[in-house]
This record gives C-alpha cells, sequence and structure tokens, in this order.
C-alpha cells in the first residue's frame, strides 16, 4: 500500500492547495460569506480530481459546522429554517438520483447568472430599504436549488442567499440561521456521499490532518463578523455574491468551452 493510498495530500502540490482551500472555506463557513468557500474544489480541482476533492472538502465542512454551531449557538431564524430546509432535503435527493447525468459545468454557469441577477437587481433597487417578507413559493424554489447545487458542487450559498439576505435579519441572526441550514444539509449528503463510494481511505484520513486549520479558520471568521455593523455587512455580503457569481460563471464557461 503505497503512501498515496493513506495520505492523498502527499505531495508539496497537493498539501499546499489543501491548506489554502481549507483556510478561505474556514473563512467563509465562520460567516464572511460563500466566495471563499466556493473557490476551495476549484483550487483542489487543480492538484486532484474535482469529485475527489469534493469527498475530501465534506468532512473537513462538517468539522466547520460543528465549530460554527457552537460559534453562533442562540442565534437563528426558526421560520427560515422551517421553510428552507425541507425543499433542500428534495433537492440533496435530486441531486444524488441524477448524478451520474449532472454536467458540474453547467449547473455553477445557471448558479452564476442567478446569483449575478440578484446582485444586480439589490443594487438597483437599492431606495425600497423595507425587509422582504417569507414566501412560501421562493421558499420552496430557493431551497430545492440550495440543496441540489450543494450536493452537486458544494455551491449552496448563493440560492441560500438570494432567499434569506432580502429578509434583512440581524447579521448575527442571518449568519446563525445559515450556519444551521447548511450543518444539517451537509450531514444529509454524507448518505449519498458514502453510497457513491466517495470516502475513501486517503481522503477521511487527509480530512482528519486538515481538522485543526479547519476549526482556527472557522473561529476567525466567526471572530470577524461579530464585530461588523449591519450597514457594514450586507454591502459586503453582496460583494461576496457578486465575486461568486464571477466565479462561477467562469469555472462555467471554461469547463464546457
Amino acid at each position: 500500500m503505497g503512501m498515496s493510498d493513506l495520505f492523498i495530500l502527499a505531495t508539496p502540490a497537493t498539501l499546499t492547495a489543501a491548506l489554502v482551500a481549507v483556510a478561505l472555506t474556514g473563512l467563509s463557513k465562520g460567516g464572511l460569506g460563500g466566495a471563499f468557500a466556493l473557490m476551495a474544489v476549484p483550487i483542489l480541482a487543480l492538484v486532484m480530481p474535482p469529485v475527489q476533492a469534493a469527498a475530501l472538502m465534506l468532512p473537513v465542512l462538517l468539522m466547520m459546522d460543528a465549530v460554527s454551531l457552537w460559534s453562533w449557538r442562540g442565534w437563528r431564524d426558526w421560520q427560515t429554517l422551517r421553510w428552507l430546509l425541507p425543499p433542500a432535503v428534495l433537492g440533496i435527493a435530486v441531486g444524488a438520483m441524477t448524478a451520474a447525468w449532472t454536467s458540474d459545468a453547467m449547473v455553477r454557469l445557471l448558479l452564476g447568472i442567478i446569483a449575478l441577477i440578484f446582485v444586480a437587481r439589490q443594487v438597483l433597487v437599492r431606495a425600497a430599504r423595507a425587509p422582504a417578507a417569507h414566501s412560501r413559493p421562493k421558499a420552496a424554489v430557493w431551497g430545492t436549488v440550495a440543496g441540489f447545487t450543494s450536493f452537486v458542487a458544494h455551491a449552496g450559498g448563493p440560492p441560500f442567499q438570494i432567499y434569506a439576505l432580502p429578509l434583512k435579519l440581524d447579521p448575527r441572526v442571518y449568519t446563525g440561521t445559515s450556519v444551521i441550514f447548511f450543518a444539517i444539509v451537509n450531514l444529509i449528503k454524507v448518505v449519498p456521499y458514502a453510497a457513491l463510494g466517495q470516502f475513501t481511505r486517503g481522503t477521511l484520513l487527509s480530512a482528519l490532518a486538515l481538522m485543526p486549520l479547519a476549526i482556527l479558520a472557522t473561529l476567525s471568521g466567526a471572530h470577524l463578523v461579530r464585530r461588523m455593523r449591519a450597514e457594514v455587512f450586507y454591502p459586503f455580503m453582496h460583494a461576496m455574491i457578486a465575486l461568486v457569481a464571477v466565479r462561477l460563471i467562469w469555472d462555467g464557461l471554461r469547463a464546457l468551452s
């Protein structure tokens, strides 16, 4: 049994990519938006197959979720969770059933376009300062999309944000709600990922080695968000979504070309 069978981060290139990916994802999971997290799989895909990269990140994401749940305990909006989680489970099921036929490139491209339209709309209608009301139809649509894109590309952040950001929750409530939502989504994803044979010994041992950095980066992100005022937090989040959208569109077009 070779070193690569026990530890897939056995080369300087793979180790460096993994450290950068986990650090960026931890800052994001701590509360700094989704842009950093969406860079993780593309960075890892430079040195390993994309499917292996996604499998490596899932256990790390679960550890980050645990840290985030502790960091943001007591902050949540139950109505958002009640309305988004059931359709998200449906989206995960659809993603698992269509995994063999789903084009990751097309998902990223469409998601990027949707997210960019959302940011443009938010900028153009800044005069409408009143928070949006909860909507079951919108929750059904964006919850399903969030579950589906989270399964196929670890990219559930933009659909969640499209529904949740217009509610204009307190930044701490928004962050705590998103933490609970994605902790549950990621935990559910373990079953289909395992059924598809994505968790090898090398993948799990490598993920375990990355856990200390995952914890430190997540706590750092939470520390920064707690000190951000709402008038700073929401423009920052919209900028992060725009960055996510551009990255998704670029990745999608490059893969399809």
